[in-house]
């Protein structure tokens, strides 16, 4: 009887598995749509190599309804037109099932149209500035909600900054942060005059003239902050330029939005110890979820010196939701996945369990670090999960705006009007 039981039983798996791989077309493809070259290497490389761990260890498991998974990876060289036709060759040429990528906010505006188009899926792990929200697109980053405004929060209310510089590379992310951070400020009571805004090209090497302006905002006394969205490699010269300088984090605090531990990794940061990041995610969590993720990565990489970080656990949570969406939907079909996300739960690497949002933001933990001479951080304080924000309360067009694709169908809904809306891009 036994017997008969257990050939009935693989029979019935065989079955199954047989139903699983008619829903999927093998090898189920995930495309990789990283700079591995370019000013933005030094960020999205890592990230890529994420990608292919994962995806590893998916195929370890078993794979994917049946399938293999099978990592389609292109390399769009930190030139955002590119990054639109990597992402149109992806869905057309290589077919892939979704797509894991991009870094800046200027690379997803331009990959924005064509994954709306042919109706592509797009996770994109990195902190943003909100005011977006795309069916085709899961942002598993920050939205402002989520990393900005906790931080202006943390100068305000614990070391007491006065007088703001907002520092970024000059593209869409920083700008509509610091729009929003403007507004926030004066909001909180902080002067126009008080709040300086620099912007600089990618790639920027030459920072004594804005460090040096930086300084002089202290001259009356009251005590200054840098929020920083510089992005890529041109953080390397800027805190190069703020220890020739002679800048202590006592003496001007910097919170950076786009440096982590990868970016740390290339300095000498015996003089940044004591400056800021504001995260989701730091390597230096003390948590048996985070323990096993590093020592996965060490393994798959080869090498126990790389670190781990936000955006990685970023791909690490969306990757793993998507998975369990597909399998719940028995397909990789777009539309039939992205209605099993709404509500999907997955331990994140904290402590917590990151829940994904009917606007396609994940609730994430709000963490500021303090940077260690080891290049690792210090976590100095964390949050409780946040639920992200697409469009923020502190820009008047944006306030009235809600996002819900799974009863409003709708990633612009008008709550005064009670109509789905399309506002415009002010890039």
């Amino acid at each position: 009887m036994k017997s008969i039981k257990t050939a009935l039983a693989g029979t019935a798996a065989a079955i199954a598995m047989s139903s699983a791989a008619m829903a999927a077309d093998c090898p189920i493809k995930v495309g990789v749509l990283h700079s591995l070259s370019g000013t933005m290497a030094i960020s999205e490389t890592t990230l890529k190599d994420t990608m292919l761990m994962l995806i590893d260890q998916q195929n370890k498991k078993g794979g994917l309804l049946g399938c293999d998974l099978e990592a389609v990876v292109v390399d769009p060289a930190s030139d955002w037109p590119l990054f639109a036709e990597k992402a149109r060759e992806l869905l057309t040429v290589h077919n892939v099932d979704v797509i894991f990528g991009n870094w800046t906010s200027v690379s997803r505006k331009s990959v924005l149209p064509v994954i709306e188009e042919l109706n592509g899926l797009l996770f994109y792990p990195v902190q943003y500035e909100g005011e977006e929200s795309s069916k085709n697109v899961f942002y598993t980053g920050a939205a402002p909600n989520q990393q900005a405004i906790p931080a202006v929060d943390y100068f305000l209310d614990e070391l007491g900054v006065e007088k703001f510089a907002l520092l970024g590379t000059d593209y869409v992310y920083p700008r509509t942060t610091n729009n929003i951070l403007e507004s926030y400020l004066q909001q909180k009571g902080i002067a126009a005059d008080d709040i300086f805004v620099n912007y600089t090209p990618f790639g920027h090497s030459d920072w004594s003239k804005i460090v040096a302006d930086v300084v002089a905002l202290g001259a009356d006394g009251k005590k200054v902050g840098v929020i920083s969205t510089i992005n890529g490699d041109a953080n390397i010269g800027f805190y190069k330029e703020l220890a020739a300088a002679g800048v202590s984090a006592d003496d001007i605090p910097v919170v950076a939005f786009s440096v982590g531990e990868e970016e740390l990794s290339g300095l000498d940061t015996s003089n940044l110890v004591g400056h800021l990041a504001a995260w989701n995610y730091f390597m230096s969590a003390d948590t048996p979820a985070n323990a096993e993720f590093i020592e996965t990565w060490h393994a798959f990489i080869g090498d126990d010196t790389r670190v781990t970080n936000d955006p990685m656990e970023a791909h690490y949570i969306g990757f793993n939701m998507w998975v369990n969406a597909a399998t719940e939907a028995g397909t990789t079909d777009v539309d039939a996945v992205r209605e099993n996300m709404w509500g999907q739960e997955f331990p994140n690497l904290t402590g917590g369990t990151a829940v994904m949002g009917v606007n396609h933001h994940l609730s994430k933990p709000v963490l500021i670090g303090e940077i260690m001479a080891d290049g690792q951080f210090d976590i100095i304080s964390q949050t409780a999960e946040v639920p992200g924000d697409a469009w923020t309360d502190y820009l008047p067009e944006s306030a009235v705006l809600e996002s819900d694709w799974k009863d409003l169908q709708c990633g612009m809904y008008n709550t005064q009007t009670k109509t789905c809306v399309q506002i415009k891009s002010n890039y």
